[in-house]
C-alpha cells in the first residue's frame, strides 16, 4: 500500500519499521506523519536509510545509469542521509525521544558478477535498468565496475556504505 496514505486504523500499532525504503517515497515526511498516526502512544518507528553520497562507494551507479535515459534516476536518494535530514523529517511528523546511528559498512563482493548482481538485478537502478538493451547494460556493467575498481580487494570487492538509522517515539 501507498507508505504516504497508509490505510490501517488509527493508533493501530506497536511498532513500524521501514527498512530501506523511506528514500524512494516521493514524500517521506508525509510517510512518516502517517506512520507516526498508525502508532499506539508509546508505539515505536524505526527507519534506515543509506548514508551520505559521499560515504556510499557505490554512489556513481546514478550518474552512470542517467547517462542512458532521459531523466535523472533517484534524484533524492541519499538526501535523508544528510546530517539532520531524517532527525528532522521524524520531528516534523510528531516523534519524539528520536535517536540516530550511523554505521559505517562495507559491501562484500566475491567477484564482478556478483558486485553488478548486486547493484544492477534488485538495486535502486533496476527499473530503469532493466529497460536497457544488452548494448547499453554493457557499457553501464563497464563503467560501473570502473567506478568501483577502488574497492577491488582479492578478486572482489569491499565498497564502503553507510546507513543511517532514526528511532522514533509517539
Amino acid at each position: 500500500m501507498d507508505a504516504e496514505d497508509l490505510r490501517v486504523e488509527d493508533q493501530a500499532f506497536e511498532v513500524v519499521l521501514c527498512a530501506l525504503g523511506l528514500m524512494y517515497m516521493p514524500d517521506p515526511r508525509k510517510a512518516l506523519t502517517e506512520m507516526y498516526r498508525a502508532l499506539k502512544p508509546g508505539g515505536r518507528a524505526v527507519c534506515s536509510v543509506w548514508g551520505a553520497h559521499e560515504h556510499c562507494g557505490w554512489a556513481d551507479i546514478f550518474e552512470i545509469v542517467d547517462r542512458h535515459v532521459a531523466s535523472e534516476v533517484c534524484p533524492m536518494f541519499f538526501q535523508l542521509g544528510r546530517p539532520q535530514m531524517l532527525e528532522l523529517n521524524f520531528k516534523a511528523a510528531g516523534f519524539t525521544d528520536i535517536s540516530i546511528d550511523r554505521i559505517t559498512t562495507s559491501l562484500h563482493y566475491r567477484d564482478d558478477r556478483e558486485a553488478l548482481g548486486a547493484a544492477f538485478d534488485g538495486g535502486p537502478v533496476a527499473l530503469a535498468y532493466h529497460k536497457f538493451n544488452d548494448e547499453v547494460k554493457d557499457i553501464v556493467h563497464n563503467d560501473y565496475l570502473a567506478s568501483i575498481a577502488r574497492y577491488r580487494r582479492e578478486g572482489g570487492y569491499a565498497i564502503p556504505g553507510e546507513f543511517v538509522i532514526a528511532r522514533g517515539e509517539r
